[in-house]
């Protein structure tokens, strides 16, 4: 979902209307807050991470990051609004090879920061847990955007995988602003800066202890 539209805003569609897209609704008009209570169980739980847990953690935190540059350069900065209306239908870049880049990055992130923690034993929870949330949010933004493109946007749902990234038979050509993701992510890399400061503190006084 892209950009605000100055366009009359158009009837739900049938799949808008579903009750896991009310739901969605809900959770999407929230959810930057929805990583707190897994952070707070990371943070607070009794875990004693080493140097491969910031290692391994590292990982699906840059392929996240990356991956959510990618969606920001192509679909703007708009991607942070919580509005319904949407004017354009970003199908190329990242776009092309994944129907919901940014979920997919944040899902990477929290995950590596889960895994940095030392608190193993929440990483399968926090799956579970993620993934039954953006599986409703997504089921809310899908039927918005059925909404607003119709046969357009089925046409690409057809073709690209929900979760999965999966190379485009058909790469499709489109602006990228670099430039601006990179200012845009910019408040989102003080958090990770913070949460690493975090974690480092939790980590010198489990040992101290």
């Amino acid at each position: 979902m892209s950009s605000p539209s100055s366009s009359p805003t158009k009837a739900p569609s049938a799949a808008e209307e579903r009750t896991s897209a009310r739901i969605g609704a809900l959770l999407f008009r929230n959810r930057s807050w929805l990583p707190v209570p897994f952070l707070l169980v990371a943070l607070l739980a009794p875990g004693h991470p080493t140097l491969v847990n910031w290692l391994v953690g590292a990982i699906p935190i840059v392929i996240g990051e990356w991956i959510r540059l990618a969606g920001v350069a192509a679909a703007g900065t708009v991607t942070r609004r919580r509005s319904r209306d949407v004017q354009r239908l970003v199908t190329y870049g990242i776009f092309g090879w994944v129907r919901n880049p940014l979920y997919v990055g944040n899902f990477l992130i929290w995950m590596g920061f889960v895994i940095i923690s030392g608190v193993l034993w929440f990483l399968p929870i926090a799956i579970v847990l993620f993934a039954i949330e953006y599986t409703l949010i997504v089921a809310y933004e899908e039927g918005v955007l059925e909404s607003i493109f119709g046969r357009e946007y089925l046409g690409y749902k057809q073709t690209t995988p929900r979760w999965i990234p999966r190379p485009p038979k058909q790469r499709e050509t489109g602006q990228h602003d670099w430039a601006e993701a990179w200012r845009s992510e910019m408040s989102t890399f003080m958090q990770y800066a913070a949460l690493a400061v975090v974690f480092g503190a939790k980590e010198w006084w489990a040992r101290r202890t």
